[in-house]
């Protein structure tokens, strides 16, 4: 059995990954100051896991919780393209400082391996579709940059002090557990709970605005290939994690439209600084060298997360 540390277990990626990593038989330890993620999320695996409710800026608490773990899965963010804008240094220490933190922690714990959420949004505003991993980065935001910092510190230590990395690249996940109630979650999310209740979403922009939507379940097989791919394979590198399709907003919303069943129009309002205008991603590393590929397309993860809430609602 191995022991698996989630940063940000709280959260809606990690905790769907802590269910995962139990199926799998394998132990759990979970780390979270609570910042953005909720204890309701775990509630039902809490006497499974063994919770730390620390702050990954604490040296000495990361230390304690790396010590006897096998893999680190690094999901522990504040994951926001507008609060980065707004509160930079905010940005900086949650997504850099605190990342800086762990790899230190995980390093003098001679952890096997490290994967880190990385961000879609490291690839900017680069026209070039679909957006592969050899490309420069180009970062439009403070969250941008912090990421992508998190990237080549994921590749540093992995040079420098042998520490097994590897970086996964994002593209814009959805699914049961998101937060909709913040200004800052994901557009699915918000979305769709907006229409489940009859209130009217809002499109930032003019809709034409194209994401690569990706079932937060891909992201979890992507996590586990990536713990036990080959090192020759996958230390220090970098992979995108995706579907390898892309809708725009204005489609996204006709689609949701008629899985709810919503009777009403999208309002329309300017657009966010930062945001970023297409994305879509080239999974052919993924694939070679991860074993990666999607496993549940945009429509049948709609189906789950519009299900999810809609119990909730």
């Amino acid at each position: 059995m191995s022991t698996y540390l989630i940063t940000g277990i709280a959260g809606f990626i990690g905790s769907t990954l802590a269910r995962a990593v139990l199926a799998q038989g394998d132990a759990v330890r979970g780390i979270d100051n609570l910042s953005t993620g909720k204890l309701e999320n775990i509630a039902e695996i809490s006497g499974r896991i063994d919770m730390r409710q620390s702050d990954l800026l604490d040296l000495n608490a990361v230390h304690q919780a790396c010590r006897g773990v096998d893999y680190v899965l690094h999901e522990a963010a504040i994951p926001s393209v507008p609060r980065s804008v707004d509160d930079p240094l905010e940005s900086n220490r949650a997504n850099i400082d605190a990342t800086v933190n762990l790899l230190v922690a995980a390093r003098d714990a001679k952890v096997k391996r490290v994967v880190y959420a990385a961000s879609s949004s490291a690839y900017g505003d680069v026209p070039t579709l679909p957006k592969h991993e050899g490309m420069p980065a180009n970062p439009i935001s403070p969250y941008a940059v912090a990421k992508l910092a998190g990237e080549y510190y994921m590749t540093s230590f992995w040079r420098c002090y042998g520490l097994e990395t590897v970086s996964l690249r994002y593209f814009n996940i959805f699914g049961p557990r998101q937060d909709p109630g913040s200004p800052y979650s994901g557009v699915l999310a918000r979305f769709i709970t907006q229409m489940l209740k009859g209130e009217q979403p809002v499109i930032f922009g003019d809709g034409l605005q194209s994401r690569d939507f990706t079932y937060v379940d891909n992201v979890v097989n992507a996590n586990l290939l990536a713990c036990k791919a080959p090192a020759s394979e996958v230390a220090g590198r970098i992979f995108n994690v995706a579907t390898g399709a892309r809708i725009d907003l204005n489609e996204t919303f006709r689609v949701l439209k008629k899985l709810i069943g919503y009777a009403g129009e999208v309002s329309y309002q300017a657009d966010r600084a930062g945001d970023v205008k297409h994305s879509l991603a080239d999974l052919s590393l993924a694939g070679k060298h991860l074993g990666y590929k999607p496993t549940v397309g945009f429509e049948a993860g709609l189906r789950r997360t519009i299900e999810w809430y809609r119990q909730r609602t």
